[in-house]
């Protein structure tokens, strides 16, 4: 979750708290389609790759948390990162968007935009969303609320002009679009505290996807859930693959095998093994250092 947001979202709840407000969508029946709103900054990926790694290299205190990594991901890939803990997974995620600065490489995303020179909110504006493994939803608001404030903060505006912020029809369809894409339509006035876990991790995903990612950067987003809630949070991510690009790191292997196409291994900051999951469950390096006998 974005300063702006979180900021955005502490005004909210303050009102909420004061007044009751209803709301209302002015989509005139129409239905809605995926169709992606204009970015400002759009990401060159006429070369095929949308997130671009090489020699990254990073080390606290003398430890080296990432060691001379590369990786790649195309526009609309799904890519499975796996690996055993302290092999660099959340890092990697922290040096994509802007939270940690590594000591050398290169990061880019599409062709021109060097993801170094930008910080941690310029990066999501221009199109990284993140999703830690703790949902952070505004519990006191309720699901249609949520979303909303994540379409008020979208543009890089700030809060002051987020507040004075109407939604129009798109914005509109826009939302209810993505209320079903997450199965939350029949709990869209249902205060968040109240969902089960693995709504609450939908809803926060769908507060990313309000603000309109080209890549979405997904930790564990399993961990905790029902066997229910994670086979159609795997509905979830197949539905978004290919309007999307999602980086999934995930130690759940039945939900890595319903989702996967290319399985990345990280160990010791690197890439140990890629290729499909059957691939790497039959690698000799990673049965030894991940996945055991």
């Amino acid at each position: 979750m974005t300063p702006d947001l979180m900021e955005l979202g502490s005004k909210r709840i303050e009102e909420h708290l004061s007044k009751a407000q209803s709301f209302h969508t002015d989509s005139g029946g129409r239905s809605a389609s995926y169709s992606r709103l204009k970015q400002q900054n759009e990401i060159d990926v006429t070369h095929g790759r949308i997130l671009y790694l090489e020699g990254v290299n990073v080390s606290f205190d003398g430890f080296k948390a990432i060691n001379n990594l590369n990786i790649d991901i195309a526009p609309g890939e799904l890519r499975c990162v796996i690996g055993p803990n302290g092999a660099g997974k959340t890092t990697m995620m922290d040096i994509i968007t802007g939270k940690t600065k590594p000591d050398s490489g290169q990061v880019y995303l599409g062709s021109t935009i060097d993801l170094l020179k930008h910080s941690e909110p310029e990066i999501a504006q221009l199109g990284v969303g993140r999703k830690f493994q703790k949902p952070t939803v505004f519990e006191h608001l309720n699901v249609f609320e949520n979303l909303e404030l994540a379409l008020k903060t979208r543009d890089g505006k700030g809060v002051s002009s987020s507040l004075f912020f109407k939604l129009d029809s798109a914005y509109s369809d826009r939302l209810a679009e993505v209320l079903d894409t997450i199965h939350l339509s029949t709990e869209v006035y249902h205060e968040a505290g109240y969902l089960s876990h693995g709504q609450k991790q939908w809803l926060e995903i769908g507060m990313l996807l309000m603000q309109d990612p080209a890549l979405l950067l997904l930790d564990e987003p399993v961990a905790g859930m029902t066997d229910h809630e994670t086979e159609r949070t795997a509905e979830l991510f197949l539905s978004l693959k290919g309007k999307h690009s999602l980086m999934v790191v995930e130690h759940d292997m039945s939900f890595i095998a319903a989702i996967s196409e290319i399985v990345t291994v990280l160990s010791e900051g690197s890439v140990l093994a890629q290729g499909t999951l059957q691939q790497v469950q039959n690698d000799e390096r990673v049965i030894e250092v991940y996945l055991g006998r």
